[in-house]
């Protein structure tokens, strides 16, 4: 028995209403139970209860054992003063408030139903599962599921927004500068990502706008920051970014002693670092204002278009400085672009609307909606329980579920959780 599944049983009133009396033998009719608290203090808010003869408005503090009350040092804390009702599941001490009256407890231990506990039980069994509702899950209804994926989505949407309003404070609100920093960590993928990030915030983002306009220079800066320019390598192209690198580095003060070193080793040749960071190279020498861009356009295929760039010749029959390769064109594929929409587009727009107080719910899930579906363990083990997921939003939304929820054995705070303990 854990203290949820009590907040579980008040918060949808899942207990005998028959004779409801305090401890202390006094009726209690609840008219409302209160909203639910999420943060420090008693657990549900703004109840409205009648006790006796006397209509109560507080809050309701839940415990396992009336003794909790004590144990958790309650009696100390003026937050608690409020509590105008005590529930608990054993009730094993009385309580006084400060003023030293009794506060009235009420025991749920012998009002939920037998089937209720068991489902309960069942759900949280010791038996290993991926899931603790695998086999039940498929039976959750579809609109159900659908609107609370949908809940999941935002949620990891706010989740990610954090890392984006920290880069604010530390850029002064420079918007362009923030997208930079979120497109290069995520076209660094996992393996350089950090790498990535550390490479971009090794210089001022002003420097990358002075320099805009040559392609040549702008993959000096990021393959000489990068560290790739150090070797003798005899190639021409290799050589004029050397020598491009050593002008910028002495014009504008370049260190990289913080850079993170990058990682070639079993990475598919198509994401090589030196390939992703041509094509980022690429993608800012060809849009002078991207942010701006993105922030206009608001459908898959028109961010597809604003990232159909194509990197300098060189690149064409090469994966790393080194030696030739087959020539073949260094596009950005659709499902990479697709990646860059779910992981730094999205929440970009997101963000950037709420300094606005403007709402983009629609365009965001319209946007994301329209992407395939991920592929990775999670979305497998998912679809295997329940084959209809196919869109990048459901599929986002399940790396939610299973990472903050079902690991966490948060059921009574899932949606599919719920749904399953309603039926009894």
């Amino acid at each position: 028995m854990k203290e949820d599944f009590l907040h579980y049983l008040w918060k949808f009133q899942k207990f005998s209403k028959t004779k409801v009396t305090t401890t202390q033998n006094e009726p209690i009719e609840i008219l409302s139970p209160g909203v639910h608290n999420y943060n420090s203090g008693p657990d549900f808010l703004n109840a409205r209860i009648k006790i006796g003869s006397q209509l109560w408005a507080g809050n309701v503090e839940i415990h396992l054992k009336s003794s909790d009350w004590y144990a958790h040092r309650h009696e100390t804390d003026p937050v608690y003063d409020a509590v105008i009702l005590h529930v608990v599941w054993q009730h094993d001490i009385e309580v006084y408030m400060s003023d030293n009256i009794t506060l009235p407890t009420l025991v749920l231990k012998e009002r939920i139903e037998k089937t209720l506990l068991e489902s309960y039980q069942k759900l949280f069994s010791k038996k290993k599962r991926w899931i603790n509702c695998e086999n039940q899950f498929h039976e959750t209804e579809p609109v159900l599921l659908q609107n609370w994926l949908e809940r999941l989505y935002f949620e990891r949407l706010e989740t990610k927004s954090e890392v984006v309003f920290q880069h604010l404070q530390n850029t002064h609100y420079h918007w362009e500068a923030v997208l930079f920093r979120m497109l290069a960590k995520n076209f660094g993928l996992k393996v350089n990502g950090d790498a990535f990030l550390s490479l971009v915030t090794s210089f001022d983002f002003k420097i990358l706008q002075k320099i805009q306009n040559d392609l040549s220079d702008l993959e000096s800066l990021f393959f000489g920051q990068a560290g790739l320019l150090d070797d003798e390598v005899e190639d021409a192209h290799y050589k004029q970014l050397q020598f491009r690198y050593v002008f910028l580095k002495n014009k504008f003060g370049l260190e990289n002693k913080h850079v993170i070193p990058l990682q070639f080793f079993r990475l598919r040749p198509v994401n090589f670092p030196t390939i992703r960071l041509a094509q980022l190279a690429a993608l800012y020498h060809q849009h002078q204002s991207l942010f701006n861009n993105i922030i206009q356009v608001q459908t898959r295929d028109e961010i597809h278009r604003l990232f159909e760039v194509q990197v300098s010749a060189f690149w064409d029959n090469h994966y790393h400085f080194k030696s030739v390769s087959p020539k073949k064109a260094k596009r950005l594929s659709s499902g990479f672009i697709d990646l860059i929409i779910i992981n730094t587009i999205a929440v970009i727009k997101f963000c950037y609307a709420q300094t606005l107080g403007k709402d983009v719910t629609d365009e965001i899930t319209a946007l994301v909606s329209a992407i395939q579906k991920e592929n990775n363990h999670i979305v497998q083990g998912f679809s295997e329980l329940y084959p209809l997921f196919e869109n990048g939003l459901q599929s986002q939304a399940l790396l939610q579920l299973k990472n903050e929820y079902c690991d966490k054995n948060r059921c009574l705070q899932c949606v599919v959780g719920n749904s399953i303990l309603q039926r009894n």
